[in-house]
């Protein structure tokens, strides 16, 4: 027997919707590639999108086909999210920061028909415009006085001509909630990037679980300042929870140093961030530098990696702001886990609650995980046995997108498919997980595994270390062994003995670096990550000390 309640289908232009209907009046803040200060209202940009809608069909696009976007975060970008995808296109949001060769493979995979690009990368458009085989139209995200006089991109179009020359009256279509949303690919260290196909249902189901308590907790209430790019899995789906629940929305555009992004904060009230570490360093930076602090920001979600404990220290205690520890992947929508308490853990001593935010958290409703050994056997959830970590939930994803005879899901005896996230990680009692490792990062050193992500931990504790990455070293006979790559802040020394020393009572014995090596920079990925790939290639043929 079936239930006798209506059925809808979960479809992004329904948040718009309901946006426009009951927080239109909610305002949204974007410091442009112009260099002003934009404001409109959620009202405003419902209307645009219907425009943007009609433009789009305008351009002969039908149902499905991509749209390239190359843009900040700002109130243009996030009229594509909803004027794209809620008319049945499918939004494509690519990262400027891959290389062009990256850049013209990635569009030309997903079949991009037009590319929407903001001001900032119009010598990046010129330089490739003609490489690619599939975009028929290319729009600049500017009016018509920002528009350049000569460019050697074909039939360049002007996006706000577009939306002018374009009705307002646009009723979003009904269809399929499994229909294909939006599309972001991984930025893969090694071989080409692989494509993530969203659908509608997983957007909508990932917003709700997003915006709960115990995930980001948003609220109407709320001023949230996603410093996380709108090309990086969709700046974590914060487009459309704040959408869900009203909150007020301030967008960055392209400066995010540490200056400028306080600056914002403060001028609009921002009450919660996101971003990963490497952006945290800077902003903090600032504010000890400045003697500033937070009089609204009372959260920042962390991830993208792992916050180093002396970061999360940072911001609780010196500035009073609550740490919301995230993981996630590309694959996963892709919220996974926060680091909430529970009701149960209020009560912890104030260096206990350190460390169970120092995890990367609980499961939220959404998402099942579980650890494996190298047999595939479940390992228990004790806070100690260290496997490889597998997920699945509604918005994980099923296969990636154009591979053919890439299968990515491992089957259990029941049937049920898992992705494999590639960590490694422990799951406690009370369901908290802790990444130890990457897969292809963790060092196994006399068939004992030594955790990269912790070493790499405590030396970002050191006062004198600015970033740090534990690679694998060939070792003759203990299979690998650490090194500690080092980079300093500027105008601070620290030497390898004072360094190893800082390990002292934090890690075995066993686990401490054989070597530390400094270099003047670190390599980091199209999202702030760090590329251990690139840093075991410049280290390759590196020889240990033998003592």
């Amino acid at each position: 027997m079936l239930g006798q309640m209506m059925s809808q289908p979960l479809l992004i232009s329904s948040l718009l919707v309901h946006a426009e209907r009951h927080h239109g009046d909610r305002e949204i803040v974007s410091r442009r590639v112009e260099g002003d200060i934009h404001r409109y209202t959620y009202r405003e940009l419902a209307s645009r999108a219907r425009r943007l809608a009609n433009a789009l069909a305008g351009l002969g696009l039908s149902a499905s086909q991509r749209v390239g976007t190359l843009a900040w975060n700002g109130y243009r970008h996030m009229e594509l999210y909803y004027g794209a995808s809620g008319s049945g296109l499918v939004l494509h949001t690519l990262n400027p920061r891959l290389h062009p060769d990256q850049l013209v493979w990635i569009a030309d995979n997903a079949g991009d028909q037009v590319l929407c690009f903001d001001l900032t990368f119009l010598p990046l458009v010129e330089a490739t415009a003609k490489r690619f085989s599939t975009i028929k139209h290319f729009v600049l995200m500017a009016d018509r006085d920002h528009m350049p006089a000569e460019t050697g991109i074909p039939n360049l179009l002007c996006y706000e001509d577009l939306l002018e020359g374009a009705s307002e009256d646009y009723d979003w279509p009904q269809f399929d909630e499994n229909t294909a949303s939006s599309l972001c690919y991984t930025s893969g260290t090694t071989g080409n990037p692989k494509g993530v196909l969203y659908s509608h249902r997983s957007t909508v189901l990932h917003s709700y679980g997003a915006a709960v308590p115990d995930a980001l907790n948003l609220s109407s209430r709320d001023a949230v300042l996603p410093v996380v790019p709108m090309f990086h899995v969709n700046a974590w789906g914060i487009p459309y929870s704040a959408c869900l629940v009203g909150a007020k929305l301030v967008f960055p555009g392209p400066a995010l140093d540490g200056k400028s992004l306080h600056d914002l904060f403060e001028a609009e009230g921002v009450t919660v961030a996101a971003g990963v570490p490497t952006v945290w360093q800077g902003l903090l930076a600032h504010v000890e530098a400045s003697g500033g602090k937070f009089t609204s920001m009372r959260r920042t979600v962390i991830g993208g990696s792992a916050c180093p404990p002396a970061m999360l220290r940072a911001f609780e205690e010196d500035y009073d702001v609550t740490v919301l520890h995230a993981w996630g992947m590309t694959e996963m929508s892709p919220l996974g886990t926060v680091s909430t308490l529970t009701g149960t853990q209020l009560d912890l001593s104030p260096e206990e609650i350190l460390a169970v935010k120092n995890t990367q958290g609980r499961a939220i409703y959404g998402v099942d995980m579980k650890i494996i050994d190298e047999a595939g056997a479940e390992l228990p959830w004790d806070g100690k046995a260290s496997g490889e970590l597998l997920v699945r939930g509604p918005w994980v994803l099923d296969s990636y997108y154009n591979r053919e005879g890439d299968g990515p899901l491992r089957f259990d005896s029941a049937g049920l498919g898992w992705f494999p996230t590639g960590d490694v990680a422990t799951i406690s009692p009370e369901g908290f997980m802790h990444i130890t490792d990457r897969t292809k990062d963790v060092i196994k050193s006399g068939g004992e595994w030594i955790s990269s992500i912790d070493i790499e931990n405590i030396a970002m504790g050191h006062p004198a270390i600015a970033m740090a990455a534990c690679i694998a070293i060939p070792h003759p006979k203990w299979d690998e062994r650490p090194l500690l790559v080092v980079m300093l802040k500027p105008g601070m020394e620290a030497s390898k003995d004072e360094i190893l020393g800082y390990f002292d009572g934090k890690v075995a014995k066993w686990w401490l670096p054989d070597d530390v090596a400094f270099v003047s920079d670190i390599p980091l990925g199209a999202t702030g990550k760090m590329q251990k790939n690139k840093l075991r290639e410049d280290f390759d043929g590196y020889e240990l000390p033998t003592a």
